[in-house]
Order: structure tokens, then C-alpha cells, then sequence
């Protein structure tokens, strides 16, 4: 809660998108941290090297007032089979604490305490290879927010060691690139084609658009094939456009565009956020645009072009 009120207070003065995303990152990262600590205290893991990641917004440092749990563990041991079973339990009682303080549980069990995401080095090292060498289009679409990971606590090497073996990896099969390209463009800007609004038509959330799914996303998505085709370390939206931008050629003024309009909409996230809540709203991601002014509106316009820019030099890269 103090978290959140501190957000609401700079969002008020006035802090641009990219700063208080990554505040309201960072603070949370101290949070769970803390709270990993608290937990693993309980445990004993002699031997046992561990990391925990963050995924997905929480991986790329651009959490908005909405957002949920996305994390995984990584280990060695010498023993996995009991190191596992030890990391699970404690993993699992921090992801209950975790959603205590209002991190939700991921709806789709994306979590550390899932055995699935509690692997080995080497066990992580075969399911990138399985998605990156064989993966099909819906599994690569579910499996986009893991490559995004970082470490938050524990053995950070663990962590820095697979993403050094991923970038290596990426930029050598031009058929995953290829598949990931696919699905980041089937979910376009909301445009019509006399670029007015293409609105929601779904009963629960009517003349609204998704500044998510169909806002932020298609920057998200784009930046991160550019930052996997061309092995640049980072997760974050603006830092995968920009390291990618000098080493795929693309001119610094397309890169900046892109930049400022993905940070606009995560503006209008933040900023509907905060008055949903400011009214005892469940925050979430479905604006309706007659709420704007007229400059906001022209501008969210000029961004969701800049959106249709990004998936045009996607498709030029990647569906020849």
C-alpha cells in the first residue's frame, strides 16, 4: 500500500512513465527480496545454489499499479531431486506472501513454486532449446514473458550465466525469430482505416481499448526479438530498442519515436490506473478514450502509428 501511494504521488507531480515504472519496480524488488529472506531463513539448503528470477513486466522493470506474480527459481545441487523438493516449499510459501502484500497469484501458474519453473541450469538450458530449436506458435506466445527474466535474489551468476548462453543461442535460429515475429504481429494497434479507434466490442470492457494487449505490448513484443536477434543483454522495452537500434541499423530517429510512444501509453496506464483506484476501482487496462482530451487523444493516435511502424520493420525483417 505504501508502495502504491508513493506511485500515486509522483504519478500526480508530474514523473515521466520510464522513471516510475522503474521505481515502482525497484521498490518492489526490495519488498520481495526482503520477503525471500524472511522465508528462506526457515530453510536449510546446504550445497545448494539458487537464484530467483523475475519475469515478464517485473522481469523488463516496467510494472504498472496492476500486475500480478510472473517468477521462477534456478538451481544446482548435488543432490536436485531433494533440493528441489526444499526450494518448492519455500517457494511456494514466499508466493503466498507475495500475493498477502498484493501481488496477486499468476492466473496461469507461472511461479517459482510451480514445479515446472523450479529448474536446474541445465534443465533451463534444455527448455530454452526446446522453444528456441522446436517450439510452435501458440507455445512460443506463452512462453514470451521467460525471456525476459533477471535475477532478484540469490546466486545472480546462476541467472547471468543462462542469459549469456541465450543470447548466444538467439541470434543463430532465424526460425525462431521468424515465429516470434509471427505472433507479435497478429495483435495490431487499435486503428481503423480512417485511423480512428477500432474499440472493444466485448461486453465486460465496451468502447474501451486495451492499453496493454494492443497498447504496450506490440512494443514490448517487437523489442524483444530485436534484443534476442541481436544477443543484447537487456529486458527492459527502451533499453532492448535502443541497444538493438545501433546493431540492426535502424536509424536513431525511428528508435526515439518508438521510445516516446511506448512510454506515452505507459503514461495513460499509470494515469487510469491511479483514478481507478482513486475511485476504489480494481485498476486495469481498459481505457475508454472519451475520457481523454483532445491533445491526449491525438497523441495516442500518433503512438499507435509509431506501433504500426515497429510491426512494419518486424514484418520487412522477418516474413521475406
Amino acid at each position: 500500500q505504501n508502495i502504491a501511494a508513493l506511485a500515486h504521488g509522483l504519478l500526480a507531480q508530474g514523473m515521466p512513465a520510464e522513471t516510475l515504472t522503474e521505481l515502482i519496480a525497484t521498490l518492489n524488488d526490495r519488498l520481495t527480496r526482503r520477503l525471500i529472506e524472511l522465508e528462506c531463513a526457515s530453510f536449510d539448503l546446504p550445497g545448494v545454489r539458487w537464484c530467483w528470477l523475475a519475469l515478464g513486466s517485473e522481469g523488463r522493470m516496467e510494472q504498472t499499479l496492476a500486475t500480478d506474480q510472473d517468477n521462477a527459481l534456478i538451481f544446482v545441487a548435488d543432490e536436485a531431486v531433494s533440493a528441489r523438493k526444499q526450494l518448492l516449499a519455500m517457494a511456494q510459501r514466499i508466493n503466498q506472501a507475495l500475493d498477502v502484500c498484493g501481488f496477486e497469484l499468476c492466473k496461469g501458474g507461472i511461479m517459482a513454486g510451480n514445479p515446472k519453473w523450479c529448474l536446474t541450469e541445465e534443465e533451463w538450458r534444455g527448455q530454452f532449446s526446446r522453444w528456441v530449436d522446436s517450439g510452435g506458435p501458440e507455445e512460443l506466445l506463452n512462453a514470451s514473458i521467460f525471456f525476459d527474466f533477471r535475477a532478484l535474489y540469490g546466486d545472480e551468476t546462476l541467472a547471468q550465466s543462462l542469459q549469456n548462453w541465450l543470447m548466444e543461442t538467439t541470434p543463430r535460429n532465424p526460425r525462431f525469430l521468424k515465429q516470434m515475429a509471427q505472433n507479435a504481429l497478429r495483435n495490431t494497434p487499435p486503428l481503423g482505416l480512417m485511423r480512428d479507434f477500432v474499440l472493444s466490442d466485448d461486453a465486460q470492457h465496451p468502447h474501451t481499448l486495451d492499453l496493454k494487449l494492443n497498447g504496450a505490448t506490440p512494443f514490448v513484443d517487437a523489442a524483444r526479438i530485436f534484443g534476442l536477434a541481436s544477443g543484447q543483454p537487456g529486458t527492459g522495452t527502451a533499453q532492448r530498442l535502443r541497444l538493438a537500434g545501433a546493431a540492426l541499423n535502424i536509424p536513431e530517429a525511428e528508435i526515439t519515436a518508438w521510445v516516446q510512444a511506448f512510454h506515452f501509453i505507459q503514461l495513460l496506464r499509470l494515469r487510469h490506473q491511479h483514478e481507478q483506484e482513486r475511485q476504489g476501482l480494481v485498476p486495469d487496462n481498459h481505457l475508454d478514450p472519451d475520457t481523454l482530451s483532445m491533445l491526449d487523444r491525438r497523441i495516442l493516435k500518433e503512438a499507435f502509428r509509431q506501433a504500426r511502424k515497429l510491426q512494419a520493420r518486424l514484418a520487412l525483417d522477418y516474413e521475406r
